[in-house]
């Protein structure tokens, strides 16, 4: 099953890398970077592996993030690179001269297994994060007569918000994606690009409890962050459940 896709009339985002030079992306990367992401998980589910059992839900969002990252960089030729560092920041990094001139600093010095070059990395890049909205409580939905959705079950008439979630309150240049289950396997429903987040756009700092586990810090993104980026939306997929949903919780009537 093919699935349509509404896009944004505009066909270039700018940006900028961290010494203030501007850039731009054309859309056919956000879409063709998705187009990738949705074949290598055919490939895989053409394995008769269910990814979603295997990962569950919160690191099914974060591999879809991973894929859409790597997918980004290969469609990009060259422009963008994964940042070689799993733990890194950015997640994808500008290769412009002035990149390539700080990899290959990097590459010089055998810096390319260590974390400091890349985290921060100088030149700046994109920060993609995942999410699939949240759900009301299997209490919540038992009040409404409904059941809640088991993995793979699609989500959208149950969800009742979304956000992302950063480790600091400094995250811009963000790829946002919405995503949800479609004929049993994931899809990412929607792309949003914003450049211009600022800290107001994050929330508070939430550091773990003591004994907590491995939890990490981490600032939800606001309301008015969410809406940002809705602002900036680059492709929803052309479904009117999606579409009114995405309206409807921001307030606006942009698709």
């Amino acid at each position: 099953m093919t699935l349509r896709y509404k896009t944004r009339n505009d066909k270039q985002f700018r940006f900028k890398s961290s010494n203030g030079i501007q850039h731009s992306l054309s859309i056919d990367i956000f879409s063709s970077a998705l187009e990738r992401t949705h074949k290598i998980i055919d490939q895989i589910d053409s394995f008769e592996v269910n990814i979603a059992e295997v990962l569950g839900m919160r690191n099914l969002s974060a591999f879809l993030g991973e894929l859409y990252v790597a997918s980004m960089a290969k469609e990009s030729k060259g422009f963008l690179l994964k940042n070689p560092h799993q733990d890194g920041y950015p997640d994808i990094l500008i290769m412009d001269d002035n990149g390539q001139k700080i990899l290959a600093e990097i590459k010089s010095h055998n810096g390319m297994k260590e974390k400091r070059p890349f985290s921060p990395f100088a030149n700046g890049g994109l920060e993609v994060k995942a999410t699939c909205g949240s759900i009301p409580t299997p209490a919540q939905c038992g009040k409404k007569g409904l059941e809640k959705p088991e993995i793979g079950d699609q989500r959208i008439k149950f969800v009742k918000g979304y956000d992302w979630k950063a480790h600091h309150r400094e995250t811009n240049n963000l790829v946002g994606l919405f995503w949800d289950f479609i004929n049993n396997k994931p899809r990412i429903v929607a792309v949003f690009f914003c450049a211009e987040l600022d800290e107001a756009d994050w929330g508070k700092i939430i550091k773990p409890k003591d004994g907590g586990g491995r939890t990490t810090s981490v600032s939800i993104m606001s309301r008015d962050g969410v809406k940002k980026m809705f602002n900036s939306w680059v492709l929803v997929i052309d479904d009117d459940r999606y579409k009114n949903f995405l309206n409807d919780y921001n307030g606006l009537k942009l698709l």
